[in-house]
């Protein structure tokens, strides 16, 4: 699950003129803190392969579906700040994805921009529906993937 500090963070880059869908339920506690933070956010234990809703995606996805996700991003075509480890770079599918969306948006230079946390982000973790109290149970690097958030720089570095 994701930490409200892991939005508090990049708040400044998520726009608060639109309407945030947050893709991918959990618990619903990621939508709560978009909310907490003065966003408006639809988040609903919907299928996000049959749905749209909103007008940018700001969510953390289940990493082991990436290549589905991907799939679907390019066919909703919509702005979109992604969690995700920073080896999902280097796979096939993002490469792929990246391709089409210079296809279909030549316009636009920098089709991902980088927010790199100051530090790993520890998720919260759960464990037959409580939440286990660890100090650090992430042990690998994600990054917010950003597409069309009209960010000031392709790769920003947060203080």
């Amino acid at each position: 699950m994701t930490p409200k500090s892991a939005w508090e963070a990049i708040q400044t880059y998520i726009p608060k003129d639109k309407v945030i869908w947050e893709a991918f339920y959990g618990d619903g506690t990621s939508a709560k803190n978009l909310e907490e933070l003065g966003f408006s956010v639809i988040s609903k234990d919907v299928d996000f392969y049959k749905e749209d809703c909103g007008d940018i995606i700001v969510t953390n996805p289940p990493y082991s579906d990436c290549k589905n996700i991907f799939t679907r991003l390019a066919i909703l075509d919509k702005p979109f700040i992604l969690i995700l480890p920073v080896s999902k770079m280097s796979t096939q599918y993002f490469r792929d994805w990246m391709e089409e969306m210079e296809a279909m948006h030549p316009e636009i230079q920098d089709q991902i921009q980088i927010i790199v946390p100051r530090k790993r982000i520890q998720f919260i973790k759960v464990v037959d529906g409580k939440r286990v109290d660890m100090k650090s149970c992430c042990n690998f690097d994600c990054y917010y993937f950003c597409h069309r958030m009209n960010l000031p720089k392709s790769i920003i570095h947060l203080n």
